[in-house]
């Protein structure tokens, strides 16, 4: 197998060199391959502060040794999002398999959700190019990220027959009299490993109802796949079935879990599932983008269990290590030394494929559009931006409508100034959206921006990260409008996280439309004007309710959300896009 290493393996920084020049040395040089940190959990869950804390220290200079050939090595990745080379890249993870597996013959590559959407690649191929790398790559193990579902249901059954990886989910339910796309979705694997079994458990987040398309998930407008096993109680006590099956059949347990593990995806996050359940050592999270090497938490008898998450875009690469005297250790790889050559090339022949096409320059920008703070806080999911300004403008100018709305949680990249590019705006656009417009009154657009704004706080940012984030919160053209914060939300959501009820109270106040005029007039609540968006807004419910399902349809998708962009681009501005959005306007006021 280390000739296997050394014919493929490549430094970084030296794909051109002499292949001699060249050669993975195939030994154990972990100080060289990776840098990360370790946490351990002995097996005895009883001990003293004194020991973990100096189990943790041990661990991690024994990481550093060559490694034992009966251990048993888990790599894992999470919210790839189709960054095939961004940093690590698929390469270094290739590499760094070879070699663990120089190490020991027991090593597993799982994927915890979100790997195929969130880029060009994905989208002009609806995920079949990132699923042929990660067969390339040999992944063994996944599970449903909510993204996953993004290219509909029929697509994605399609992905999972392509995929080498087994899927894993034992939260989803399929109640419906159609064909259940999802019907070759086990709950676990258990795979053993010279006498030692271990379970690897599948768990999907709830709020992929409404974190994906909703749509996608009913038949004759009625919900037909559960996540949460019909409620949060039977979620947990679902998941803990499948634990205790497991247990019967005398496995060790790995939960690879896309949950997520903030506050926002309660009462599912992931370390509200360690809080309710039992039995689990380990649990490899996504969703959150969160970079965790390991996390102790207590499961509901007061035992500890490991969390861990790699953050996003391959910036790590996960490992859990479960060594022959039953010590079970997570950690991350921050860095990799060597690349694999083949799987390096592989990658770059799928993007040859399309990039010529996806390189042409069609527009020149001015300055940065972006949703992010200079210091790198993600704004378009909770603020005004200038990114979101740029795009819901698209959709009114090219729609003629009154007023435009774009969910903040569909927009994926800045516009950099200088050349605009075909592949600059798929990544704005990557979820390969269409444009609809609607007839809509007054008061049901009052209604529809109660429940978008309902999450947002009077601060965007707390401790270094965004605050009252919200995929469905609107960037907005045509109109203008404040959010009191003081206001409590009374948008009041049902247990598919869809909208049940709004009260009496209201967050967004003094709402005025541009008028032909070019100044802004109050809303009339009884006044009917034309809404433009995307199918997945006004047609799939994707704003978490079902106020548009009776409207009028005036555009019923027509082109593709990145084309929108490059219309208003093209046609409207001139193939130049000035100062207008040197700064955002005080479209949206927070207070």
């Amino acid at each position: 197998h280390r000739e296997k290493i050394r014919s493929r393996g490549v430094r970084r920084g030296e794909e051109n060199a002499p292949r001699s020049a060249r050669r993975h040395q195939g030994r154990s040089r972990r100080n060289g391959i990776m840098k990360g940190r370790i946490c351990m959990k002995r097996t005895l869950s009883r001990l003293s502060a004194m020991l973990l804390a100096l189990s943790v220290a041990l661990s991690f200079f024994a990481g550093c040794s060559h490694r034992r050939a009966d251990d048993i090595i888990v790599l894992f990745t999470n919210d790839v999002h189709c960054g095939v080379d961004d940093k690590i890249g698929y390469a270094g993870l290739a590499a760094y398999r070879d070699y663990c597996e120089s190490l020991t013959p027991h090593v597993t590559l799982a994927d915890c959700g979100d790997a195929i959407q969130g880029a060009l690649i994905g989208t002009v191929s609806d995920g079949e190019y990132i699923v042929d790398i990660m067969n390339h790559v040999g992944y063994d193990l996944a599970v449903l990220g909510n993204h996953e579902f993004d290219f509909g249901m029929e697509q994605l059954a399609t992905l999972m027959k392509k995929s080498n990886a087994e899927y894993l989910g034992c939260n989803i339910t399929y109640h419906g009299k159609g064909t259940n796309a999802l019907e070759g979705l086990a709950p676990y694997r258990i795979i053993d490993y010279a006498g030692t079994s271990v379970a690897y458990i599948g768990v999907s987040t709830p709020h992929t109802l409404t974190s994906a398309t909703p749509t996608y998930f009913m038949e004759n407008g009625e919900f037909v796949y559960q996540f949460n096993l019909g409620g949060v109680r039977e979620f947990y006590d679902g998941v803990q079935g499948y634990v205790d099956q497991c247990r019967k059949k005398g496995a060790d347990y790995v939960m690879l879990t896309h949950l997520g593990d903030t506050e926002d995806q309660s009462p599912y996050s992931s370390l509200d599932l360690i809080q309710n359940t039992e039995g689990v050592d380990a649990v490899l999270d996504g969703h959150s983008h969160s970079a965790i090497p390991c996390r102790v938490v207590k499961n509901r008898t007061g035992d500890t269990v490991l969390l861990s998450s790699t953050g996003t875009k391959l910036d790590n690469i996960g490992q859990l290590t479960i060594s022959a005297n039953g010590t079970i250790s997570t950690t991350l790889i921050t860095e990799t030394e060597f690349i694999d050559g083949e799987t390096e090339a592989f990658v770059k022949g799928i993007q040859g494929q399309y990039e010529a096409e996806m390189s042409e320059v069609i527009a020149q920008n001015k300055q940065l559009l972006t949703g992010y703070t200079p210091e790198g806080i993600r704004l378009v999911r909770n603020r005004e931006t200038t990114i979101g300004n740029f795009c819901a403008d698209a959709y009114r100018a090219v729609t003629g409508a009154d007023v435009a709305v774009v969910n903040g949680g569909g927009v994926r990249a800045d516009l950099k100034a200088g050349d605009i590019t075909y592949a600059d705006l798929i990544a704005v656009h990557p979820f390969g959206n269409t444009l609809c417009m609607i007839e809509i009154s007054g008061q049901e657009l009052l209604d529809a921006l109660e429940v978008c704004y309902c999450s947002v706080k009077n601060v965007y940012e707390e401790n270094g990260q965004a605050a009252g984030e919200n995929g469905e919160f609107m960037q907005i053209s045509g109109m203008k409008l404040t959010v009191d914060t003081s206001i409590p939300t009374s948008v009041v959501f049902d247990g598919n996280g869809m909208l049940q009820s709004i009260g009496d109270a209201r967050r967004v106040k003094e709402v005025s439309i541009l008028n032909d005029e070019g100044t802004y007039v109050p809303l009339d609540v009884n006044a009917t004007y034309t809404l433009a968006s995307h199918n997945y807004y006004l047609k799939n419910n994707g704003g978490n309710h079902t106020l548009f399902d009776d409207n009028t349809l005036l555009i019923n998708e027509s082109m593709s959300d990145y084309e929108v962009l490059i219309t208003y681009l093209t046609d409207d501005l001139g193939g130049v896009l000035d100062e207008r959005y040197q700064s955002t306007e005080g479209r949206i006021t927070i207070r």
